[in-house]
């Protein structure tokens, strides 16, 4: 029948875009795929067969208006349409970012101001197939990464039943510049955040045309990690977002303790002028004059130094109220952090590692609470100082943050919050640091050649993966075959799994170390 059909469309095309658009499904029909290509805002999209043929892979999908030129520095604008079949078989250009992590591979062709892009991997066989979606948010410190970095593929997930969403958006002087004139031209009377702005279109995006590729728009999970966790946690806060997401995975980071803290606008708009004034803009036309590169490059001594605030749009109030007064997306939340988010250095600094070394430490970090800390973080030799001083370490980066974020979500969330510690290094490495359980959460180990994977990484990624999936399906990690996970937010002890060779659940470890850090943000601050 598909040969017939096949000859009766080669005679029409040409003649008109239906017999091309039938003529061009023909593959997928035949295979069991989604029909391609698919419509969607903008015009028809053609994808790519993944490895595996049950996948279909489109990469490059455009999801707002190139925000360059005068768009530079404004929340995403629509989409213009485009004419004929747009072959989505490449990855957009990534961020504009300087080359500031060396774990970070990419598969797009370069940086380019121009680069609100997602990408899509779904294994669904019919539009009507109404699979659960997983939208996931790159790390990189609001500076850098990409959706195409192989440890964040989604073919691998999609293969589990899952449509898997991949998505860029602005970083850095791009994505966070907030300035007076900024927020007197904005019509909701902010600036900065422009990032998230982006997140939030994608969502919109995914929520409106995901079921073309047959997944469910009432059903997106959506996950990150380190700074696309930051970003999970600050999307169920948002007004502006918190009504398009079913359910939360958070790795390693969130919008609470001292790491990459919002701050208020009016402290952004200052910093904004004042790096106006360095770079001699002295208007948003002679900043919007500047090409990309040049802005790129005024920022290499301070990369960090444009940060989220409260813009009073997309973020209203700090995180931290928001979730205290239950006005964050009530969903279920899957939320952890690694053994090793940081070293035992980032505590000591200059100090020895001693006992003594350790002490000076603490001194220094908590003042008139140092007593109290070294009840809790003090070591009486020195193989306990560097285990102590690594939780501290790893606390003070995202574990406090992660932690305080699963707190509050596990009481005003109305939803199971599940919670993890991941353990399991990979190989040649001592601890599990940060950032490393991506490719075993994500089913990604292979596409990793820097490492010698073993039957235990393997062991790790399964457990994990289907874990995450089941998360994504039902908003409970829990299956056949699995460790039960409780919620950790269900009884009166706090169960938190530990994801290892043999992972298991287990009451929360260093939990009186992180009330304390709770009390200290809470009063103090921590330095």
């Amino acid at each position: 029948m598909h040969d017939s059909l096949r000859s009766f469309l080669r005679v029409l095309n040409g003649r008109t875009l239906l017999a091309a658009v039938l003529l061009a499904a023909l593959p997928s029909l035949a295979a069991g795929q989604i029909p391609d290509p698919v419509r969607v805002d903008g015009g028809l999209l053609s994808g790519v067969p993944g490895s595996d043929p049950s996948v279909r892979i489109y990469k490059g999908v455009p999801f707002a208006a190139p925000p360059v030129g005068d768009l530079r520095w404004r929340e995403p604008q629509p989409l213009p349409r485009w004419d004929g079949v747009r072959q989505a078989d490449h990855f957009g250009p990534r961020p504009m970012q300087l080359p500031l992590f060396g774990d970070m591979i990419f598969r797009s062709p370069g940086i380019s101001e121009d680069c609100l892009y997602l990408n899509v991997w779904t294994p669904a066989a019919s539009a009507r197939a109404r699979l659960p979606v997983l939208v996931y948010f790159f790390g990189g410190g609001f500076v850098a990464g990409d959706s195409s970095e192989p440890r964040y593929d989604g073919e691998s997930m999609a293969r589990k039943g899952i449509v898997v969403v991949t998505v860029n958006y602005r970083l850095g002087v791009f994505g966070f510049f907030a300035h007076p004139d900024l927020t007197k031209e904005s019509p909701h009377h902010a600036s900065g955040n422009y990032g998230l702005l982006d997140q939030r279109a994608a969502l919109q995006w995914v929520r409106k045309n995901i079921a073309a590729f047959g997944g469910d728009p009432r059903k997106i999970t959506i996950g990150g990690e380190s700074v696309g966790s930051f970003s999970v946690s600050g999307l169920m806060a948002s007004p502006l977002s918190k009504n398009l997401i079913a359910g939360a995975i958070g790795e390693s980071g969130a919008m609470f303790g001292s790491t990459l803290q919002a701050a208020p606008l009016a402290e952004e708009e200052k910093n904004g002028a004042e790096f106006a004034t360095e770079i001699g803009a002295n208007s948003l036309a002679a900043l919007r004059a500047l090409s990309s590169h040049q802005l790129l490059d005024a920022t290499k001594s301070k990369p960090f130094r444009f940060r989220l605030d409260i813009d009073g749009y997309f973020l209203p109030r700090l995180p931290l109220e928001i979730y205290t007064a239950g006005k964050q997306a009530h969903v279920p939340l899957l939320v952890g952090w690694n053994q090793e988010e940081s070293g035992a250095g980032a505590v000591l600094e200059r100090e020895p590692a001693t006992p003594e070394g350790l002490s000076h430490a603490l001194h220094k970090i908590f003042g008139t609470r140092a007593d109290d800390a070294l009840k809790l973080f003090g070591a009486d030799n020195d193989e306990d100082v560097k285990r102590s001083a690594t939780v501290l370490a790893s606390a003070r980066f995202t574990g406090y943050g992660t932690w305080k974020w699963a707190e509050l979500h596990g009481k005003t969330g109305k939803k199971p919050v599940y919670r993890y510690f991941y353990s399991h290094p990979r190989p040649g490495q001592s601890g599990a640091s940060h950032s490393v359980e991506i490719e075993y959460a994500l089913g990604n180990l292979a596409l990793n050649p820097h490492y010698t994977w073993t039957d235990n990484d393997r062991t790790v990624s399964a457990a994990m993966q289907a874990y995450f999936a089941n998360f994504i399906k039902t908003g409970n990690p829990n299956g056949p075959g699995l460790p039960d996970w409780p919620a950790a937010n269900r009884g009166t002890d706090t169960q938190v799994m530990r994801l290892d060779i043999i992972s298991d659940a287990e009451p929360e470890p260093d939990r009186e170390r992180y009330v304390f850090l709770d009390s200290v943000y809470a009063s103090e601050g921590l330095k």
